[in-house]
Order: C-alpha cells, then structure tokens, then sequence
C-alpha cells in the first residue's frame, strides 16, 4: 500500500482525516477534510467535490489502521492516495500543530 511519512508532507498537501468526530474535536491539522471512516462510503462525494483533480490524497486516522483502510478503498475507485504513517499521532510527534474545533492547541487522543 502506498505510504508517506509526515515528514514528506509540505504545507498545503491535501490532507484527509478518517477519524471520529470526538477524536476531530480534541485536535486535527487545520485544513484537513474530515469524513469519518464509519461514515466515509455515504459522504464519498465530498471527498471528491474537496480533492485536488490532478492530486494526492493523503489519508490520516490516529496512528495508521484506519487510514490504511480507507487508503486502499480509495485506490480501487482509482484515486491517487496514500496513507499517512504513522498518523496524528507521528504528525504531532514530528511538531506539526494540531488544533481544535475554535482553532486553539488541540491534542490527539
């Protein structure tokens, strides 16, 4: 499965977050779509209205599983994804701010 690791990622990259929404709420990277996993097949279309056309989707959970899913569920319906190593978990370890709902320093639970 195609993988990259936080540390690839530059600063505008489309980021996909397939967590819950408790898990949103406490913290995320601004900017990223968020469709959870366990409602991503019936919101698939805002997936696909958000993309970049000719980009990567970067999918990220907490640390990887969920992600991973996701990652290869998309590259059947032939979009460019990968799944993010690691997760919000490596993505906050590495420095990358993560913020709450209202914007302020959130945290990964």
């Amino acid at each position: 499965m195609p993988t990259v690791q936080v540390s690839d990622l530059k600063d505008g990259d489309f980021l996909l977050d397939v967590r819950e929404d408790d898990e949103w709420r406490a913290g995320h990277a601004a900017g990223a779509l968020h469709i959870p996993m366990s409602e991503f097949v019936a919101r698939y279309g805002e997936l696909t209205e958000a993309a970049p056309q000719d980009g990567r989707v970067n999918v990220i959970c907490r640390s990887g599983g969920r992600s991973a899913q996701v990652t290869m569920y998309l590259a059947q319906q032939g979009i460019d994804a990968v799944n993010v190593d690691g997760g919000m978990g490596a993505w906050a370890a590495s420095g990358r701010p993560v913020v709450d709902d209202e914007g302020k320093p959130g945290q990964v639970v």
